[in-house]
């Protein structure tokens, strides 16, 4: 057997539902680029799901549910109000939130098309509220209930708030969402894919996800790309912050991709959308500090960044605290976990891949008295 480390370079399913080719993020064959410029969320969820854009009836069908379903359970609300005095990570109460969600759906368990259709759009719609009511619960302020007819990034906003926000934060937010949606078979796609091949249901498969999510090396490198932000502190220190950190080979979070050779292509959306609003706010500390460390981790070591590093200064810049932004990755990237999920069901094999053994052989038993 030949061990590929990480299982880099191995094809482990077939899949329709987003592609990286050449460079280029696809979703169901549809340009990123193309899908952050010119379509909402909701419909790059559609799409997800059902493998084409939706007609606007469709589009329409799919908002009412997305606010039909934004309520949460009062026992889960409940419990929320416990976890948030425990300074609990929000990435850990969301995962026990989603498991939780199990609990009250009846259909938790029938893993027939149309009820996990079903389930992806309750997940969809009830994690904002789960990571807003958990973040005003630990401030000592009552969750703000959802809105219908907002829309998706504006309800989250809202929820958040209590206020409705403005335009350009909802468009700056709406393209953060659309390129977080899904990214081929990342770690916790794959992870959700392994669950789901056991014929788990979708809740598990979930949970698994973020889990996944949470780790420093996927979802969690964007809060801590805000960290470095704060603690260089300002763009006068920013030269001599990444120096030292380079000289001493230690990582800078938010560069470089494994699929990637010549930069992620989201990137640069999300570049635009930091100066866009640090012209709105009138801050543009975050965005000059980003820029400044961009060129210098590019002359020096030749990397580009990655999803990760501009989203940090786009949610400060929206008023999200960073403990956050992992639980708003997975706010998006659900609706392509379900998608894999829904796929994976469809065509299931149960995923076992070998693992080669390397430690000792023919070890006789010692009995426990001469040992």
């Amino acid at each position: 057997m030949t061990v590929a480390k990480g299982l880099e370079g191995v094809v482990a399913v077939t899949s329709e539902i987003s592609s990286i080719i050449d460079g280029v993020l696809a979703y169901r064959g549809i340009d990123i680029d193309e899908l952050a410029e010119k379509a909402s969320f909701e419909e790059v969820v559609y799409l997800l799901w059902k493998g084409h854009l939706p007609t606007r009836t469709q589009l329409d069908e799919l908002k009412r549910q997305l606010d039909q379903y934004a309520t949460l359970p009062a026992e889960l609300l409940e419990q929320l109000k416990v976890y948030s005095k425990t300074g609990a990570h929000p990435m850990a109460v969301l995962r026990t939130s989603v498991s939780a969600l199990a609990l009250y759906d009846k259909e938790a368990d029938d893993n027939s098309a149309e009820a996990n259709e079903k389930k992806a759009i309750k997940l969809t719609a009830q994690i904002p509220t789960i990571i807003t009511a958990f973040f005003r619960m630990r401030k000592g302020l009552e969750p703000v209930a959802p809105k219908s007819g907002l829309g998706f990034a504006a309800n989250f906003l809202y929820m958040l708030t209590g206020k409705e926000p403005d335009r350009v934060a909802v468009e700056a937010f709406d393209k953060a969402l659309i390129l977080h949606a899904d990214h081929e078979l990342n770690a916790s796609t794959f992870a959700s894919r392994v669950t789901t091949a056991t014929l788990s249901d979708m809740y598990s498969a979930i949970t698994t996800a973020i889990g996944t999510l949470k780790g420093p090396l996927h979802g969690g490198a964007n809060e801590r790309v805000m960290a470095m932000l704060e603690e260089i502190g300002s763009l006068d220190r920013v030269e001599s912050y990444i120096k030292s950190k380079l000289a001493n080979k230690e990582k800078i979070m938010g560069f470089g991709h494994r699929v990637y050779k010549n930069g992620d292509p989201r990137a640069k959306h999300l570049r635009e959308m930091s100066r866009q609003l640090a012209d709105l706010t009138g801050d543009k500390k975050w965005y000059e500090m980003s820029t400044h460390i961009e060129r210098l981790v590019d002359q020096e070591k030749g990397l580009k960044p990655n999803v990760d590093f501009y989203s940090a200064s786009v949610y400060t810049y929206l008023g999200i605290p960073r403990d956050l932004f992992t639980p708003i990755f997975a706010m998006s990237r659900v609706t392509g976990w379900t998608a894999h999920v829904m796929e994976q069901y469809a065509n299931n094999r149960l995923i076992r891949p070998r693992a080669e053994y390397t430690g000792p052989y023919n070890r006789p038993y010692i009995p426990i008295d001469q040992r």
